[in-house]
């Protein structure tokens, strides 16, 4: 952690040394009007306090700065903090997690600088540009790069976050699949097996009515009964370990079985099953074999056949089957017991049932029926099926579908896309450069239609009036003319600078002309440009 502390304190020393170079830089070639000392020193201490506070309050740091910058400029525009106006708004958005904050400063700073060029009163709309431009350009946009900088490696830390869980849901999602697989499995085994021991005990019981069987062989046959009962219970039970309590899954296809060679391999096995089929209008609806609606009526039945032979030993049943262009409608009716049950635990194969035809969007009813029980079921045809899936997107887990990932829970990341931040950090450079080129335009032709030239200055006189002047002068005047180095002027006279030169964006020497109340020139002073040693004055000839 300590040294940690000395890492940041010393980026910090760094990032205030680099912002003090063009400080003491720009005045030392004479890029800048020129301060005393104490004045840069104020400036560099501002900039150590705006260096140590960005950490933890980059809005007062950008504020420090905006503030240092608004006093040596009105229009904001420095070569000397104009860096460190940049830099502290990029640490501004990069640091900053919300917007208002930061607009409110971006506007504070804007209003003050207009009114200080508002009572200043030279050349405001030149000004007010400059500063427009500034705020832009060297805050503005800045604040936008450190925001997407932030937003970006926000997103990199979500996507790495997200790649973790995805992970996590994919090892959830297998170890879910094993146990569905294995949850089926053992549900196959429980419907297969038991209806097989229910058929074997149904032979035992028929063999132990048997007329002509000798005594010893009964008691072997009812043994044998018993027997295959008490395997149905523990299979039951071994099965009821394997299965998960909410889940129901799905058995394997049956091997190549229809429903009617099921019913007639139990009616084979003694149990007094009649079967019955209704088509409509008297054509048979010949039933695939391996479609998801046969295999789910196998399934019904089968089911239904069991617990026949285990609860209602003896009993009547009756399965008819409708199938029509809608779907197919089962149902397995068994009258009263005619021989007495081995008692049994409940079991959860009717719940199976209902969840199976439920999941494909059927109906299913089970329930008591005069003196016996009646299992009814209506499967859909698999194209009303994917109707009732596409209603229904989350229904009960599909009886036969093999396990698969749950689908991915929502996510931020997975919201619909919001306009691409590189796109509108472009487009507003755009708008930007084409702002940025008027300025300059609007710069250039200022300086330039104010340049009185050399030539022109020595022709004029001390004594020739206004009016005759005005034929050479330039356009315009110098809307920020260096009055800190020239001389003092005459009282009361209308002093008008002028460039000597057409240069930009570097200090030249100006021309000041001097007119009294009568528009008579009464003065006429050479101001060096900046960092030059002594002056030049013309003193007055008169006529």
């Amino acid at each position: 952690m300590e040294r940690r502390s000395r890492r940041v304190r010393g980026a910090d020393v760094l990032l205030w040394v680099g912002l003090a170079v063009p400080v003491v830089a720009v005045d030392r070639i004479g890029l800048n009007e020129p301060r005393s000392g104490v004045e840069q020193l104020a400036g560099l201490v501002v900039l150590a306090a705006a260096a140590a506070l960005w950490r933890r309050w980059p809005l007062v740091a950008f504020a420090v700065t905006a503030s240092l910058s608004l006093a040596s400029a009105p229009a904001l525009l420095t070569l000397s903090y104009g860096t460190a106006l940049a830099v502290f708004a990029l640490l501004l958005g990069l640091r900053a997690p919300g917007t208002r904050p930061a607009s409110v400063a971006f506007a504070a700073v804007g209003l003050a600088g207009t009114i200080k060029i508002a009572v200043r009163g030279v050349d405001p709309a030149t000004e007010w540009l400059v500063l427009a431009g500034t705020l832009l350009f060297g805050v503005v946009f800045p604040w936008l790069g450190g925001r997407y900088w932030r937003q970006s490696r926000e997103l990199a830390a979500a996507g790495w976050a997200r790649a973790a869980q995805l992970e996590r849901e994919q090892l959830i999602a297998e170890d879910r699949a094993r146990l569905r697989e294995r949850a089926r499995i053992a549900q196959d085994m429980h419907d297969s097996l038991g209806h097989e021991l229910s058929l074997i005990a149904l032979r035992a019981g028929a063999l132990q009515l048997a007329q002509d069987l000798a005594d010893p062989h009964r008691r072997a046959a009812a043994d044998l009964r018993a027997a295959a009962s008490d395997a149905t219970e523990r299979l039951h039970r071994i099965i009821g370990l394997l299965r998960e309590d909410d889940d129901e899954p799905a058995p394997l296809t049956p091997a190549g079985e229809t429903v009617e060679q099921l019913v007639a391999r139990a009616a084979e096995s003694g149990l007094p099953v009649r079967w019955e089929t209704e088509e409509p209008g008297g054509e048979p609806v010949p039933p695939d074999e391996y479609s998801l609606v046969e295999r789910t009526v196998h399934r019904v039945v089968r089911e239904a056949l069991t617990n026949a032979a285990r609860h209602a030993p003896g009993a009547a049943v009756t399965v008819a089957v409708r199938r029509d262009a809608g779907g197919t409608t089962a149902s397995v009716t068994n009258g009263r017991a005619t021989q007495t049950s081995a008692p049994s635990s409940g079991g959860t194969g009717l719940t199976g049932l209902r969840a199976a035809v439920e999941g494909v969007g059927g109906r299913f009813e089970a329930g008591p029926h005069k003196d016996g029980f009646r299992v009814t079921a209506y499967v859909p045809d698999e194209e009303e099926e994917a109707a009732h899936l596409q209603a229904n997107p989350h229904p009960h887990p599909h009886p036969y579908a093999q396990p698969s990932e749950p689908p991915n829970k929502p996510s931020p990341l997975n919201k619909p896309n919001k306009p691409n931040t590189l796109l509108v950090l472009g487009g507003a450079l755009a708008v930007g450069v084409v702002f940025l080129c008027g300025a300059f335009a609007w710069y250039a032709y200022t300086k330039t239609h104010s340049v009185l030239k050399p030539g022109d200055y020595a022709e004029l006189r001390l004594g020739t009036s206004l009016d005759e002047a005005e034929r050479i002068l330039p356009d315009r005047t110098v809307s920020d003319p260096p009055v800190d180095r020239a001389p003092a002027a005459p009282k009361g006279a209308d002093c008008r600078y002028y460039r000597a030169s057409g240069e930009l964006l570097v200090s030249v020497e100006h021309f000041r002309l001097c007119f009294d109340r009568r528009g008579t020139l009464v003065a006429k002073d050479v101001v060096p440009k900046a960092g030059a040693v002594g002056q030049l004055r013309e003193e007055g000839e008169t006529e």
